[in-house]
């Protein structure tokens, strides 16, 4: 679904768009909500796997880069000899017992979006049960798991914790689940990180200088250049405007857009009208690489896809972070 519009940052809480008699009927069920995650992450004890486990996580519903992150992550650790893997729970897919990813073999119905995305640059694993991921990943050679999300998943230790936030709309207004679109309290979730990444440009937010974190700056930019042409864009992500815009930023000659839920289905009468509105305006279709993924193969012959990576400011703050991990006897 769509985030409501009283979740945005800014709004006075007064006005109408803020939906002041909403928010107050969701209190008791904002408070029920973070009282349930509370309990549940302070009675668990994650146990400990054989290899090292590093949590790419976040504090709101949505995307906020996540997957790019994990995506670096992976890159830089292979980098450096070791084999690395990404771990993710598999939403919206209908395995259920961990495996590996195959892009050759498996859908996103089968694995989800995000783990098949992965696996087109990676090692890409899913499991819902992330302890059992963990340890079948070191069975089959697995030195490092870089878990695509998780934070507020106690299934497992994490031997590093990093909160990814976004630097442009960090905690939307500010309230939990349903009230907000906070996962937990930011206050409760910063307390279990051990860094945050800032993607994009924004100033430190007020919560994240007071909890005395190590703050990485990232940033998503395009893997390659946007296609020649007229296009109608079209995304199912978090965010959709922010893809539309990177894609104009970029040169691509944006006619038009059109954004869908995150995670969305795309429905045959979904495509044909999305290729009707590409022929008015002499354009090709194209989307992000997480939707493309997401389309049926005999969906995907004649649309484009914009793919992105994520880089880091600085590369010695990342390895100042990686390296007692990863190489626990030289710390």
């Amino acid at each position: 679904m769509k985030p409501p519009y009283f979740w945005s940052a800014g709004l006075d809480p007064r006005s109408r768009e803020a939906a002041p008699l909403t928010r107050a009927l969701l209190t008791p069920l904002a408070a029920l909500y973070t009282w349930g995650i509370r309990r549940k992450l302070a009675r668990a004890e994650p146990p400990r796997a054989s290899i090292p486990v590093i949590c790419v996580g976040n504090l709101t519903v949505g995307g906020v880069g996540k997957t790019p992150i994990v995506q670096a992550l992976r890159q830089h650790i292979d980098e450096t000899g070791l084999q690395a893997a990404s771990l993710s729970r598999g939403y919206g897919g209908s395995e259920i017992s961990p495996q590996r990813v195959y892009p050759d073999w498996h859908t996103a119905d089968m694995c989800g979006d995000e783990p098949l995305l992965l696996a087109q640059t990676g090692e890409s694993w899913i499991g819902r049960d992330r302890f059992a991921g963990v340890q079948l990943m070191s069975s089959n050679g697995v030195d490092v798991v870089v878990m695509d999300d998780g934070h507020q998943n106690p299934g497992v230790h994490k031997d590093l914790s990093l909160v990814v936030i976004d630097a442009a709309a960090p905690f939307g207004n500010g309230h939990v689940l349903p009230k907000g679109p906070l996962r937990e309290p930011v206050a409760d979730g910063l307390a279990r990180a051990d860094a945050v990444i800032l993607m994009g440009d924004g100033d430190v937010p007020q919560h994240v200088r007071r909890s005395g974190l190590p703050v990485l700056r990232a940033r998503i930019v395009p893997a390659a250049p946007p296609p020649e042409g007229p296009l109608v864009a079209f995304a199912g992500i978090g965010r959709p405007q922010k893809f539309f815009d990177s894609l104009a930023a970029s040169g691509g000659d944006v006619r038009d857009t059109v954004d869908f839920p995150d995670h969305h289905v795309f429905s045959k009468g979904d495509l044909a009208h999305l290729r009707r509105l590409a022929e008015d305006h002499g354009a090709r279709l194209i989307t992000t690489s997480k939707d493309h993924v997401r389309l049926q193969p005999g969906d995907r012959a004649d649309i484009l896809h914009f793919p992105v990576k994520a880089e880091f400011e600085d590369s010695r703050q990342l390895d100042a972070l990686l390296n007692p991990i990863l190489y626990p006897q030289d710390s």
